[in-house]
């Protein structure tokens, strides 16, 4: 009985597993689910944060710099010796003594060129910096995400044409072979029509190929284990064809100045190298510290006892120093040198990240315009193929247009569709990316 009751319960639980394999197998993910999945897996966001973490350890570090150090030591020694006899001028024989000292003893930096001050200050602006730069890797990610994700619904929608134009031939082809048999038409007219099906055929063979790498892609940039169940959802995409005005690269590019993650990197990594002016500088200037300390100590050659030794011998100090640097072999102004030449590097580290993003801008601006057009053309050359080809085939039917002259227009219109489809997706990513520039969140 126990035996029948620990075999249903293993069954119930491999059905659960089961179903949750299956559940996990059929999920259908969308644009976000693959972004945010991606971000959570991506080494290069992993290895961001971890700098991040550093950074926060190093600000830490820095403030605590400003606090007294403070240290205990304790010391045993143990010596032997043999007395001298003055009047036998003989050495007697040997004898041993052991001591035991304690300290403790602590120092503080009073005044160093308010290097500390500057240290702390620099941390904590690399500390921000880090911090958008983990920003930055996080937008590259979701940005290629959304172009391999893209280009997945692409290969999916040219799947399907390819399907319907398959469909649509193997019913002209029955009715070319019909035709044939009464023989309304030549043998040559049916088999040119069963050799644009075979064609067609490995078109779709090629699509559907190309769908399989194009969802391979986009785990892999996921790093997620390849799933031949793989899927994604199908957003409405129409709604994203929108009416739009002029975009104004130079407006865009104004908003991107205040938003975007690597203007506000590379500005702050100029402020933290503009601070390693001041650290090196500070070493021209004097500085002084206080040190204190503690000690006592027992020696067996001492008549008195160990806690009276201790009590007696304690010995508190406390002292100022003051260093003034003289001659230092040209190290500081040397230092001082680099960390000029760091400044201006930095600066143009500034100028040449701001000049790249206003390219880019400028040049996403041009690629919504150019996809627009490109979008409006191949729709309203779409629609004459359609109407061309409607009249094409209804002649096609009644005998009155040969399979040569059909197949033409056919060609034409499968060759409509897939420019339309093609400029379709180009300029729904254009407009993306133009709203990664305005900082809009990466949706569909």
């Amino acid at each position: 009985m126990k035996t029948i009751q620990t075999s249903l319960l293993t069954a119930c639980i491999l059905i659960i597993i089961s179903g949750i394999d299956c559940q996990a197998q059929n999920k259908t993910w969308k644009l976000e689910e693959c972004i945010n999945y991606a971000l959570g897996k991506n080494v290069q966001v992993q290895k961001s944060d971890l700098t991040s973490n550093q950074n926060q350890l190093y600000s830490d570090q820095a403030k605590s710099n400003r606090l007294p150090s403070l240290s205990a030591s304790v010391s045993e020694n143990f010596n032997w010796y043999k007395g001298f006899d003055s009047s036998t001028g003989q050495y007697g024989s040997s004898n041993g003594s052991n001591s035991t000292n304690y300290g403790l003893n602590t120092s503080v930096s009073l005044y160093n060129g308010s290097k500390l001050n500057t240290k702390i200050k620099q941390a904590e602006l690399n500390l921000q910096s880090g911090k958008f730069y983990s920003e930055l890797v996080r937008e590259s990610v979701g940005l290629n995400i959304l172009n391999a994700y893209l280009q997945v619904l692409y290969s999916y929608e040219s799947v399907k044409n390819a399907e319907k134009q398959i469909e649509s031939t193997t019913e002209q082809l029955a009715l070319a072979k019909e035709r044939m048999d009464l023989g309304v038409i030549s043998s040559s007219d049916y088999l040119q029509i069963k050799s644009e099906l075979a064609s067609e055929k490995s078109t779709l063979a090629t699509a559907q190929s190309q769908l399989a790498i194009d969802n391979v892609t986009l785990e892999q940039l996921m790093e997620l284990p390849v799933d031949p169940n793989f899927s994604i959802s199908s957003p409405n995409l129409e709604s994203l064809l929108v009416e739009f005005a002029q975009p104004d690269a130079q407006e865009i590019y104004n908003l991107a100045l205040g938003i975007k993650p690597e203007i506000k990197n590379i500005e702050l990594t100029k402020e933290s190298t503009v601070l390693n002016v001041k650290i090196a500088k500070a070493d021209y200037i004097p500085t002084i510290s206080m040190n204190a300390g503690l000690s006592s100590g027992y020696s067996s050659l001492t008549s008195s006892g160990y806690s009276t030794q201790l009590s007696d011998k304690i010995n508190p100090s406390i002292g100022l120093t003051l260093s003034i640097p003289i001659f230092q072999k040209k190290q500081v102004k040397t230092n001082v040198g680099i960390a000029n030449i760091a400044v201006t590097n930095a600066e143009l580290d500034v100028v040449n990240t701001k000049n790249q993003l206003r390219k880019e801008i400028e040049q996403a601006c041009v690629n919504v315009v150019s996809a627009k057009s490109q979008y409006i053309a191949s729709l309203e050359q779409n629609q004459s193929s359609q109407e061309s080809y409607d009249v094409t085939d209804e002649k096609f039917k009644v005998g009155l247009l040969n399979s040569v002259d059909f197949l033409v227009q056919k060609t034409n219109l499968i060759t409509s569709e897939s420019k339309l489809l093609q400029s379709k997706f180009n300029l729904i990513f254009s407009f993306k990316v133009l709203d990664f520039y305005k900082g809009v969140p990466l949706t569909l």
